[in-house]
């Protein structure tokens, strides 16, 4: 497996970093965005982190426009509104690209190590339902998919985007890694 310490990204502000200031803590990645249907999840996004935090769980936003053109804000627009409408704590990113030809690392090394993602179901069938054509596996389906990440920095589980942060998949397989 590979660890994604390394790999260069860029914080909400713009100041360069790589994730490994995250080593020894429980990762829950997600592409967001402002004006999809899947936005409320920020509310339970932010509830998770809330009870988590102080046990080692990292809940780290990233911005990302690849679907439907749901996130068109610039980066202090996406901070404003993550603060004012949801009062989002937890770390946010500078807007990437998750799917297609200019991927971002993070998400090229993410979706490589797990192509599945768990809760694939109904939400695929939306998507073709509304007459969009979703990406084939192992791209990301849609806004809001997690990738689990454990302590040593491994990929460990992806969620499907209609998977909230309360569903006891979620919250089972964090509390499994924060007891390592």
């Amino acid at each position: 497996m590979t660890s994604v310490y390394n790999i260069p990204v860029k914080t909400i502000k713009g100041e360069e970093i790589t994730l490994n200031q995250y080593q020894g803590k429980v990762l829950l990645l997600v592409n967001v965005a402002s004006k999809c249907g899947l936005t409320p999840q920020y509310e339970g996004l932010e509830k998770l982190y809330q009870a988590e935090k102080d046990k080692g769980l990292e809940i780290l936003g990233f911005p990302a426009n690849n679907f439907l053109a749901q996130e068109p804000g610039t980066e202090d627009e996406i901070q404003e509104f993550c603060s004012l409408t949801y009062d989002v704590h937890f770390p946010l990113f500078a807007k990437i690209s998750v799917a297609g030809e200019d991927k971002h690392p993070l998400y090229q090394t993410l979706t490589q190590a797990i192509p599945e993602r768990i809760g694939e179901g109904p939400w695929w069938k939306d998507l073709v339902d509304y007459g969009l054509t979703p990406n084939p596996k192992p791209e990301v389906l849609w806004n809001f998919e997690k990738f689990l990440i454990g302590k040593n920095g491994e990929v460990v589980a992806r969620f499907a985007p209609d998977i909230t942060a309360d569903d006891p998949r979620i919250v089972d397989a964090i509390h499994a890694e924060l007891a390592k």
